[in-house]
């Protein structure tokens, strides 16, 4: 909810069409305080997750892809036992939960900018992601996988599920060529949901195949920007990458249906790590 707040900053208009946060101009403040607020939602989360971690509900050690038996946990326990310190025990864990769903965030909403193109790649992130709620909370199927069992998390399948039924009922009108809009209010959100859950269910490290295209375009933003001030010179003819392929020529339905195609693969691919592992 706090994620839809912060990307609702990005819709209010003053007279006249010049965009403001209250008195204070929106170009200069506008991106800090929405990053501010993203850093402070998952904080919050990650705080939450540590407390559920202490009641036996939650583990802070990672699944990592095609590795069963590698689990690092990203709480460092010998600092528990020092009584001024303990709090550093936790930095690491907190400072990861944080990249992931303000990366997460600001990912989906540097897709958004095609008609259709970021809500029809949430429905195959969030239909993964209810495949992957599922087994992690089913005891014989995370018993065959070799997954960590999470019981707790097989309500998220509803959630999820949701996320799915939403994001086709939004693609609707929002399809090319679009009648309604989702602006941040709709990525960001939908971004930060995407990484929450993955956070929860402790895929983290497939987060990226599960929303490939997503972390696609947010490389090629920054791939854009740090060739720029480096080197005076653009990797791309403009970033995100969508734009690139619309200046080489491609339609835009073209470039939304491809884009859809990969975001598949890549969820197809992640969904087959189950089995790899």
């Amino acid at each position: 909810m706090t994620v839809a707040v912060v990307g609702s900053y990005g819709d209010d208009r003053a007279p006249g069409g010049d965009v403001s946060l209250g008195t204070v101009d929106i170009h200069v403040r506008r991106p800090r305080a929405k990053l501010g607020l993203q850093i402070l939602t998952s904080l919050l989360i990650a705080v939450a997750l540590i407390a559920m971690q202490k009641r036996g509900l939650y583990s802070t050690k990672l699944i990592v892809p095609f590795f069963k038996q590698f689990h690092p946990d990203l709480v460092v326990q010998s600092l528990e036992r020092f009584p001024h310190i303990w709090f550093l025990a936790f930095l690491p864990f907190i400072a990861f939960v944080a990249f992931v769903i303000v990366g997460a965030s600001n990912a989906v909403n540097l897709t958004d900018g095609l008609d259709g193109l970021a809500i029809g790649c949430t429905v195959i992130a969030a239909a993964a992601l209810a495949v992957l709620t599922y087994v992690s909370g089913h005891a014989t199927f995370a018993t065959y996988l070799e997954l960590q069992r999470m019981p707790q998390v097989a309500e998220l399948t509803i959630f999820c599920g949701a996320m799915v039924g939403a994001s086709i009922g939004f693609l609707w009108y929002n399809a090319h060529p679009a009648e309604v809009f989702m602006g941040d209010v709709g990525s960001l959100a939908l971004g930060g949901a995407i990484g929450t859950v993955a956070v929860m269910i402790k895929q983290e490290l497939l987060l990226p195949f599960i929303g490939g295209i997503f972390v696609i375009e947010a490389i090629s933003v920054i791939l854009q920007v740090g060739s720029y001030k480096l080197r005076k010179k653009r990797i791309f003819k403009m970033a995100p990458l969508h734009h690139h392929f619309e200046l080489l020529g491609w339609s835009e339905s073209k470039i939304i249906v491809r884009f859809w195609i990969a975001s598949l693969v890549f969820a197809l691919f992640a969904l087959t790590t189950l089995k790899l592992r």
